[in-house]
């Protein structure tokens, strides 16, 4: 039998045996008990268990894209050499059978636990987002599309031949920093600021020029907001002008499934009057690795909107032989 200790590093440490060890559960693929109906209004309190991971410890999302991370699946790039066609390969790993649930919770706020993404993200050594501790793979908007920006930059990177956790240069803080422009933590936050800030990109603002895999959030009417993997346009069949109606999207959020595909209109183009605010759509475009800008830190906005603590971590190590019997 395994046991587990927990230790709550404030950096990456060598795994340590904590006592006194605590005997886990017999090793299991099977998923946690399903969440509350009402996402938010929750704390975790982290029960101590094998992450529902498969038997190399990946959960589905790492075993979908093995292959591809070990570059025996490779991308195609498009003629640009943008981080579309990885994003859409990442998207594509994700399972669609709602066991991806939505949790975002404005009251307890939960940044010292969770940043809305599925599984932690790590980079240059440190969690630059974390994950709900109770392993449900839950997740938010603006968490789930960075992520997905996450795992497309380090695939691109392996797939090139690149050191995975190099991003233009940029250092954990800096990333952290994108990180709270990319939930619009400040005025005139946005994915877009994220990615033109630390030159990986540019905004785009002529709706003609966005691509399947670009980062697009918008903002609503009756009062809301998203965060959302472009896809396509939708555009007025019924007439000549072919004029853009509203878009297909892959997301987080989505009503009773947690991930998967949708589609949205523009507020002048329902009957109600409800939908997306045509001046209030922001497009993020990551462009090919030769295309990257130098930056310059002292030229950036720092938000401070949170502390990047770092979650506390589950270290499995082999059972005393007492334990084991």
């Amino acid at each position: 039998m395994a046991a587990i200790s927990l230790v709550a590093p404030t950096a990456p440490v060598a795994p340590v045996v904590a006592t006194p060890v605590i005997a886990a559960a017999p090793a299991t693929n099977s998923l946690p008990p399903p969440r509350e109906k009402d996402p938010g209004l929750r704390k975790s309190t982290y029960v101590p268990r094998v992450y529902p991971v498969d038997e190399r410890g990946f959960s589905p999302v790492d075993k979908a894209l093995a292959k591809a991370y070990a570059r025996e699946d490779m991308v195609t790039n498009d003629d640009e050499g943008s981080l579309n066609p990885y994003v859409l390969k990442v998207i594509s790993g994700y399972p669609l059978d709602g066991t991806y649930q939505y949790h975002c919770s404005w009251k307890p706020w939960e940044y010292d636990i969770y940043n809305g993404v599925t599984q932690d993200q790590w980079y240059r050594g440190m969690v630059v987002a974390k994950a709900y501790p109770d392993g449900s793979r839950c997740s938010y908007c603006c968490g789930f599309t960075f992520e997905v920006f996450i795992r497309a930059m380090k695939l691109r990177n392996i797939q090139n031949g690149l050191e995975p956790d190099d991003f233009n240069g940029m250092t954990f803080n800096d990333l952290f920093n994108a990180l709270q422009f990319w939930y619009i933590e400040g005025k005139g936050d946005s994915e877009a600021r994220a990615v033109t800030s630390y030159g990986l990109g540019r905004q785009i603002t002529n709706f003609d020029e966005a691509r399947a895999g670009d980062f697009l959030s918008y903002s609503t009417t009756p009062s809301g907001g998203h965060a959302v993997i472009f896809l396509s346009w939708l555009r007025d069949s019924e007439t000549d002008t072919n004029k853009i109606t509203g878009f297909k999207y892959f997301s987080s959020n989505l009503s009773g499934n947690g991930l998967g595909y949708a589609q949205t209109h523009f507020s002048d183009s329902t009957k109600n009057g409800h939908g997306v605010l045509r001046n209030y759509v922001n497009i993020a475009h990551v462009g090919a690795i030769k295309d990257y800008k130098p930056f310059n830190r002292a030229d950036i906005i720092q938000r401070n909107a949170y502390a990047p603590t770092q979650p506390t971590h589950v270290i499995y190590v082999t059972a005393p032989a007492s334990a084991a019997k």
